[in-house]
């Protein structure tokens, strides 16, 4: 039998989408196929879009430290206690100190910076004087998960993780492996972004031809479809509570899944050229690690960005793993919420664990022309699927300097 000290389980998930601002919304949104994006105009760039999150800042936060924190750290404070409230976790009942806080991101502080540099070459003829006291604060690499600590008064360490679009995955793998290690007991762990609110990211992709056009907001995002023509830029987070299986049988929690296998490497030859073999080799150690075959996987959620390049690369690389492997279905949530960048990999995941209890899949939607080089056998598209059982889902993230990420979650059993 294995050490219920050594498996991590998800006993709470705190999140806020384009679509959704708990996962009961979000998932509601997926299987009736409802889009979050919208149109959005941003400073320079002009008229695009995006997806925006609607949750409410003001819920654990007081007007001033909105103000004060940045935009990825109010997603974060959000998030995080939304996620304590659906593990049924009382702080006071705890050690806090025994709590350990590891986020994945892009980028944060990019917001409240470009704001104040436009406000002081616009308003104050560029006199420093008049820079923000908080500028220190808001762009250190911690912000985000620091935010999160002096919020809820957390006492135990905390760090961000910059793995770019696979930092969601990466967070998650962080604290499971800071419980494993025995540096605390409960992990808050995930990914978070706070990209729409920053033009620079909309101006590089566009300048790269990599930035989603079209008429309609609801069908902009299009993975796998002949007519893709690029990503678009959404915020976000998810956040999860882990815990060791001993310590949430002991206190009578709810059991999301169980962590079983996870993995990290590096493409090593490109800073934005996605790598199909390392992609491969990054899903293939996760499943050696979970002790699985590619036919033990019931559902894989593929990256897809809806890029030209990079969507067909990672289709080569779903197939070479999971080419002759027979009830592997793949599909994409970047359809419904654009590209949630250090978020992405966190709130895919947490999309499709509903599958645990329901057994439908959620399709990739605006796939109107399949592109021939994205036809993967179980790819599941347009409309939702009912299956006899969901038992292991594999969600992969890949990101810009070729990081790449893979974690397996399996339903949970004795």
């Amino acid at each position: 039998m294995q050490d219920p000290k050594r498996r991590i389980v998800i006993t709470g998930i705190g999140l806020t989408a384009p679509n959704g601002d708990n996962l009961a919304e979000f998932r509601q949104a997926l299987l009736e196929k409802r889009s979050g994006v919208v149109p959005y105009e941003i400073r320079y760039v002009g008229e695009t879009f995006a997806g925006i999150c609607n949750f409410d800042a003001n819920k654990y936060q007081k007007k001033k430290e909105v103000r004060r924190g940045t935009r990825a750290g109010s997603i974060s404070i959000y998030c995080a206690h939304e996620a304590l409230a659906d593990a049924g976790i009382d702080l006071e009942t705890v050690d806090k100190s025994r709590i350990g806080v590891y986020l994945g991101i892009t980028e944060h502080g990019n917001v409240e910076t470009e704001n104040e540099v436009h406000s002081l070459t616009t308003k104050y003829d560029s006199d420093v004087r008049f820079w923000s006291h908080h500028h220190n604060p808001r762009t250190v690499a911690n912000n985000p998960a620091g935010e999160v600590t002096i919020n809820l008064k957390i006492p135990g360490p905390h760090y961000t993780i910059g793995a770019a679009c696979a930092a969601g995955n990466a967070g998650l793998i962080q604290g499971l492996q800071q419980i494993i290690l025995g540096e605390v007991d409960i992990a808050l762990a995930g990914g978070i972004s706070e990209a729409v609110k920053t033009f620079g990211i909309f101006a590089s992709f566009k300048a790269q031809g990599a930035l989603a056009e079209g008429e309609d907001a609801a069908k902009v995002s299009r993975p796998f479809d002949k007519a893709r023509n690029g990503i678009v830029v959404s915020e976000g987070g998810a956040i999860y509570v882990l815990e060791t299986l001993e310590r949430a049988q002991a206190r009578g929690a709810k059991i999301i899944g169980e962590i079983v296998g996870y993995a990290l490497n590096s493409d090593a030859t490109d800073p934005v050229l996605p790598n199909p073999v390392r992609q491969a080799e990054c899903m293939r150690a996760a499943l050696k690690r979970a002790g699985m075959e590619p036919g033990d996987v019931d559902i894989v959620n593929a990256h897809a960005t809806a890029t030209s390049q990079g969507d067909i690369k990672e289709c080569a690389a779903i197939r070479e793993v999971f080419g002759e492997a027979e009830g592997v279905y793949v599909n994409n949530t970047k359809s419904y919420i654009g590209h949630c960048m250090g978020a992405a990999g966190a709130l895919e995941l947490a999309g499709n664990l509903p599958s645990f209890e329901d057994s439908i899949i959620h399709p990739t939607i605006n796939v109107d022309d399949l592109d021939p080089e994205c036809a993967l056998p179980g790819l599941v598209l347009n409309e939702p699927k009912q299956v006899d059982k969901v038992d292991v889902i594999l969600n992969s993230s890949f990101g810009m300097l070729g990081i790449n990420s893979a974690v397996i979650v399996r339903k949970f059993s004795e």
